[in-house]
């Protein structure tokens, strides 16, 4: 298990700095902060295969842990040079006014990272005692919308935001992110009900508290996130619509007046 702890501490970490010293060589234009963002994303898109492997029990800590804890400071190095870049003041050197910063203004995926390094990764690991399998092996598929979001800012940074395979690719992120972030909750609870026999309005009374509460916790931010996305996708979409509507030709007679 140290081992598996060691490789997650060295892979992650590993694989972002090399993409950060490799990506200015392909793309020479490109500034710090585009240099940062695509490398987080490279970093969290490898995580989830991980998550949905056979062997994701170990995954759970030995690889989970090292990742948040990484990614935190990945998110951070984002931020950080994203501001830079615009010539903020504050951040001609790190501080703790930026770290500040980067808390309020990435408050939930912080608070999302501690609360699975603090709370859900020791439960599944320690407390839970071998049982619920079922439920830690659903929660693992909301991994599967990870790439599919990476991939969008990776296009967008190329400049392919205006092609198919961005197009393609948000449809995906809104199927993925809906069907294994928002619809798996009630899928699990209409699975264990058929098991035991049970309708799905009765099944939160026959869970523990702690799993429903939990459940709750885990669903509340994805479901904000869900309508984040859906919002950015109806202003690219107006945006995609307003610029292959044709401009109206004015009469050269009224422009000459």
């Amino acid at each position: 298990m140290l081992d598996a702890l060691a490789c997650g501490a060295v892979l992650f970490p590993g694989l972002f700095l090399c993409l950060r010293k490799l990506l200015p060589c392909a793309f020479a234009r490109w500034s710090d902060a585009d240099v940062v963002l695509v490398s987080e994303r490279g970093h969290i898109s490898l995580r989830a295969p991980c998550a949905v492997h056979w062997l994701a029990k170990y995954f759970v800590i030995w690889y989970g842990v090292p990742y948040m804890a990484y990614d935190i400071y990945a998110m951070y190095l984002s931020h950080y040079y994203r501001f830079r870049v615009k010539g903020h003041e504050d951040y001609k050197g790190h501080s703790w006014r930026t770290v500040n910063s980067f808390v309020r203004r990435e408050f939930l995926l912080v608070l999302h990272h501690i609360a699975l390094l603090t709370v859900l990764l020791p439960i599944t690991l320690f407390f839970r005692k071998d049982q619920g399998d079922f439920f830690i092996g659903c929660l693992f598929l909301t991994e599967v919308s990870t790439p599919f979001v990476s991939l969008g800012k990776i296009l967008i940074q190329l400049g392919l935001q205006s092609s198919w395979v961005h197009k393609v690719n948000g449809g995906m992120v809104l199927l993925t992110f809906f069907m294994c972030r928002i619809a798996l909750f009630p899928y699990m609870y209409w699975v264990y009900g058929a098991h035991y026999g049970l309708p799905v309005y009765l099944v939160p009374f026959h869970l523990p508290l702690s799993a429903n509460l939990g459940n709750l916790c885990i669903l509340a931010p994805q479901v904000y996130w869900f309508v984040l996305l859906c919002r950015k996708g109806y202003r690219l979409y107006k945006r995609s619509r307003a610029a292959q509507t044709p401009q109206p030709v004015t009469d050269r007679a009224d422009a000459d007046q």
